[in-house]
């Protein structure tokens, strides 16, 4: 089904022909903490971007941030894009993310609202591309979350998680209308948000972009997965990273939907295809271990072309660099899981969270050290 979804959804052309109506302006919400060293080329495909009417806010938590000197930089070298930084932020809630965009939001001229987290990298029709899918009921614009070509085995496990697994599940969502919003790339309309309460109304939970669009679908407004995926360009790869993103999602994913913890392995390979091989042999008297190496076979192939499809092409890898990062994400998935289960509590930019059902979320104190 995701499969057969993303050949229809994904990678459409761009329609860059004059529109009949003047496109809506685009406030561009950035919050920054911190540099690597993909950040400037990440940031300055922002100053490109092929669209008419667009303003770029900068949010960082205070004045000695170094993403401040490259911030000012690209301003400097494009100064026909409107830009500005805001520094501080404002307290409206426990999430850090929230609480640096609020005054950015507070400030921002144009109707449309993207909210861009500080490692993607845009194509310069993106922006386009996800304006034009906002249609005249559509709240919530949102782009697949996806990776930036890049080098080493971390690269290549990210990019086989987010092309495969993820895709997997967001494709799915999307075509039965569940909701799955990822808000690292998202347009959002401004007067659904404030509809639901503004920007502020989220602060007290981790997960903003889920409770974003529930609450703009139970206006009924509706979302939309725009067709270029986005492309993820962190240039601090590495596996515990990676791992450490995926327990954090998971913990939050639990807290939100606690079937969650019952129902995802079955989304899994290699559980449900040892539940599946031990099912055919008690119902049918089918070998288990020939089942299970079957089923392993068909889902590796069906993730090589579903990875395909996200692409668009090849991936930057060769087959046998695919099967090995294929085998460790596969591997690795359930033990991400269950700690995520046996350990609830979420570490988050030096801060840790406490949640509870529900997905409210509680800053923990530190502990003292003696």
């Amino acid at each position: 089904m995701a499969f057969s979804y993303s050949k229809w959804k994904l990678h459409r052309t761009v329609d860059r022909s004059p529109p009949e109506q003047p496109y809506p302006g685009v406030s561009i919400l950035k919050p920054l903490t911190g540099v690597d060293p993909n950040l400037f080329s990440n940031l300055e495909t922002f100053f490109t971007l092929d669209y008419p009417t667009y303003e770029i806010l900068f949010c960082v938590e205070n004045e000695q941030d170094p993403a401040l000197m490259l911030v000012n930089s690209l301003i400097h070298k494009y100064p026909q894009v409107d830009a500005r930084y805001f520094v501080s932020g404002m307290r409206v809630g426990v999430n850090p993310k929230i609480n640096n965009m609020h005054p950015a939001y507070m400030a921002a001229k144009h109707p449309l609202i993207l909210v861009s987290d500080s490692g993607i990298r845009m194509r310069d029709d993106t922006l386009l591309d996800m304006v034009q899918h906002m249609k005249e009921d559509v709240a919530i614009v949102h782009q697949m979350p996806f990776t930036y070509d890049a080098d080493g085995f971390a690269a290549v496990y990210e990019k086989v998680y987010f092309g495969t697994a993820q895709a997997r599940m967001y494709l799915g969502a999307d075509f039965l209308g569940i909701n799955c919003h990822v808000g690292m790339s998202s347009l959002m309309r401004r007067c659904a948000l404030e509809e639901a309460g503004g920007l502020a109304a989220f602060g007290e939970f981790l997960a903003e972009d889920f409770f974003m669009a529930k609450a703009v679908l139970s206006r009924g407004w509706r979302l939309r997965v725009a067709s270029l995926p986005a492309l993820q360009n962190s240039g601090d790869k590495s596996i515990g990273g990676l791992q450490a993103r995926l327990k954090r999602w998971a913990r939050l994913r639990i807290a939100m939907v606690p079937t969650t913890a019952l129902l995802e392995p079955l989304s899994e390979c290699l559980p449900l295809g040892a539940g599946a091989a031990w099912a055919a042999g008690q119902l049918f008297g089918a070998e288990p271990l020939p089942f299970f190496l079957v089923h392993v076979l068909v889902w590796f192939l069906s993730d090589w072309l579903m990875l395909r499809s996200v692409q668009n092409g090849s991936p930057p890898f060769t087959k046998v660099e695919f099967l090995l990062a294929w085998v460790w994400s596969e591997c690795c998935a359930p033990l991400v899981l269950a700690t995520a289960v046996l350990r609830p509590e979420i570490s988050w930019r030096a801060r840790s969270y406490r949640l509870d059902w529900g997905g409210r979320a509680h800053e923990l104190k530190p502990k003292l050290k003696f």
